[in-house]
C-alpha cells in the first residue's frame, strides 16, 4: 500500500514508523527539515520537506499513485485543503485528517465533510478521542486502561499487580485449573518497562502491568482476582478547561447523570466560556496546584482527579498534590512519552497519551481485511484488534490447537452472536465470528491475511 503522511510530528512520525515496519511504501512531508532529517535517518520511509497541501508537493510525493493521505500537520485548514487536493487532482481514494477545532466539528455543520465539500472519509478529533479514553477509565477504577470491543461485549483491561493480588506466581496455563470461575484470557504483560507476550508457563509478579481479555459481564469479578474491587467513581474533579477538559465534562453531563463534576481552569476568559458551554459542571477559576482552590473543589471526598491541561509536568504535580489532599485516583495527561514510565512509581493510577490515542484512531482505518477495531498498546508495542472470520479465513472450523498461529499472536476473545468465549485449545472459531487478537508490533501483517478477502479492501 502506498501511504502519504502530511506532518512528522509525533503522530505522523508514529504512525509512518507503523506503516513502514510493515513493508507499506510511506512517504512523509512536513515544512520542518529538522524533523524530515530525523524520520529520514530513523525510518525506512521517503521524507521530504514542503507544505503539504500544495499541489506540485502533493504531486513529487507521489499522490497521483497513491491508495491513502493521512493529514496529521499542526494546522487543521493545511490537513483539510491537503484532502481536497488529493481528492480533486489526484483522485486519492481514503483521505484521513486530524482536525482539532471544534467549531468545525459541531453537528449543526455535519456537512461540511461530504464528497461534495470537503471529500474526507475520517476525520480524527484528538480532543473528542482523549475525552472518551478518560470517561472510560472511570467506569474501572483499578484499572489504567480499558478498551471496550464487540458492541461492548468484550473488555480489554490494564491493571498492575500489587502484592494482595490473588493470582500471582501461577502459570497462566494453571489459572483455569486453579481458578475455574475466571473466564479471561491474559494478552500481554509489561515487567520492568520490557513487553512480553506471554506462554503458557509464564507468571505475573508484584509490580507487572498485565493485559487480559474478559466478558463485560464478569468483569467484576476478573477485578477482584486482581485485587481491585473499587467502586466507580462519583464524584470527580477535571484540572484544565481546554478543549480535552471541556469535551470530558460534556461527556460525563452527557453519559453519566450519577456523576458530579467539578472543573478548574487558570485562564478567566476560558473559565466563563466553560461554565456557559456545560449545565451541571461546577466550574471554579485558579490553578489546579492552589491547595485553596482543591480545598474548594472538595478534593478530600473526591474519588478521581483527571489532569488534562497542556503542560505535563503541571498535570503530574497537580495530580499527586490531589492524591496528597485525599482524592483516591489520579488520572493524568502525557504528551511526553518519557514521562510514562515514571509516573504509575510516583503513585499515578492511570496515564492518558493524546498520541497513542490518536494514533490508534488512524490505524482503525488503516488495517486491511475485515478490521473492525484497532487499539495500540504502550508504545506501539502490540495492537488489539477486532476483526471479522469469514468463510475465505484460514482460522475458521478447526480447533485453535490445530492452527499454526504464529508466535506474537494470541486469541483471547470469541464473539457469537451474544455469547462470549474466552477460547480453549478446542475452540473452534466460525465464520461471522468476530475474533479480538492481541499481536505484537511485528506479527500485524500476518493478522490482515487472516482475515483479508481476496484482494478486497476494506
Amino acid at each position: 500500500m502506498k501511504v502519504i503522511v502530511c506532518g512528522a510530528g509525533q503522530v505522523g512520525s508514529n504512525i509512518a514508523r507503523y506503516l513502514a515496519t510493515e513493508g507499506n511504501d510511506v512517504t512523509v512531508i512536513d515544512q520542518a527539515p529538522e524533523l524530515i532529517q530525523k524520520i529520514s535517518d530513523q525510518l525506512d520511509v521517503r521524507a521530504m520537506v514542503g507544505f503539504a497541501s500544495h499541489p506540485d508537493v502533493l504531486e513529487r510525493a507521489g499522490a497521483a499513485d497513491a491508495d491513502m493521505i493521512i493529514a496529521v500537520t499542526l494546522a487543521d485548514e493545511v490537513n483539510m485543503v491537503a484532502c481536497q487536493v488529493a481528492h480533486s487532482l489526484f483522485n486519492v481514494p481514503t483521505k484521513i485528517a486530524r482536525v482539532r477545532h471544534q467549531s468545525y466539528l459541531q453537528p449543526i455543520w455535519a456537512d461540511l465533510f461530504t464528497r461534495e465539500h470537503l471529500p474526507i472519509d475520517v476525520i480524527i478529533s484528538p480532543e473528542i478521542e482523549v475525552a472518551r479514553a478518560v470517561a472510560r477509565r472511570l467506569q474501572v477504577p483499578g484499572a489504567f486502561d480499558m478498551i471496550p470491543l464487540a458492541d461492548e461485549r468484550v473488555r480489554v483491561i490494564g491493571v498492575i499487580c500489587g502484592p494482595g493480588t490473588p493470582i500471582l506466581n501461577t502459570p497462566l496455563r494453571q489459572l483455569t485449573g486453579l481458578f475455574p470461575d475466571l473466564n479471561i484470557e491474559i494478552v500481554a504483560i509489561v515487567r520492568n518497562d520490557r513487553p512480553i507476550i506471554p506462554s503458557g508457563e509464564e507468571m505475573m509478579l508484584v509490580g507487572d502491568e498485565v493485559y487480559f481479555v474478559c466478558d463485560t459481564r464478569h468483569l467484576g469479578r476478573a477485578m477482584t482476582a486482581f485485587g481491585h474491587e473499587e467502586t466507580e467513581a462519583r464524584r470527580i474533579i477535571i484540572l484544565g478547561g481546554g478543549n480535552i477538559g471541556l469535551c470530558l465534562a460534556e461527556e460525563i453531563e452527557a453519559k453519566h447523570p450519577h456523576v458530579t463534576a467539578r472543573l478548574i481552569e487558570v485562564d478567566r476568559i476560558r473559565a466563563q466560556h466553560v461554565a456557559q458551554r456545560l449545565k451541571r459542571t461546577m466550574v471554579l477559576h485558579g490553578d489546579g496546584l492552589d491547595p485553596e482552590i482543591l480545598e474548594e473543589a472538595n478534593v478530600r471526598s473526591t474519588e478521581t482527579v483527571v489532569a488534562v491541561t497542556n503542560d505535563d509536568e503541571g498535570n503530574i504535580l497537580a495530580s499527586l498534590l490531589a492524591k496528597r489532599y485525599g482524592c483516591q485516583r489520579a488520572i493524568t495527561l502525557i504528551n511526553k512519552p518519557t514521562y510514562s514510565p515514571l509516573v504509575t512509581t510516583l503513585g499515578i493510577d492511570a496515564v492518558v497519551s493524546p498520541k497513542s490515542i490518536t494514533v490508534s484512531s488512524i490505524l482503525q482505518h488503516v488495517r486491511r481485511g475485515r478490521i473492525r477495531a484497532v487499539h495500540s498498546l504502550r508504545e506501539g508495542f502490540a495492537e488489539i484488534i477486532e476483526a471479522e472470520a469469514l468463510e475465505t479465513s484460514s482460522l475458521v472450523n478447526q480447533p485453535l490447537k490445530d492452527l499454526r498461529i504464529p508466535a506474537g499472536i494470541i486469541v483471547g476473545a470469541i464473539v457469537r452472536g451474544s455469547e462470549v468465549i474466552i477460547p480453549r485449545p478446542s475452540t473452534v472459531i466460525k465464520p461471522h465470528d468476530r475474533v479480538i487478537i492481541l499481536a505484537a508490533a511485528g506479527q500485524v501483517r500476518k493478522v490482515e491475511k487472516m482475515f483479508s478477502v481476496r484482494l478486497e479492501f476494506f
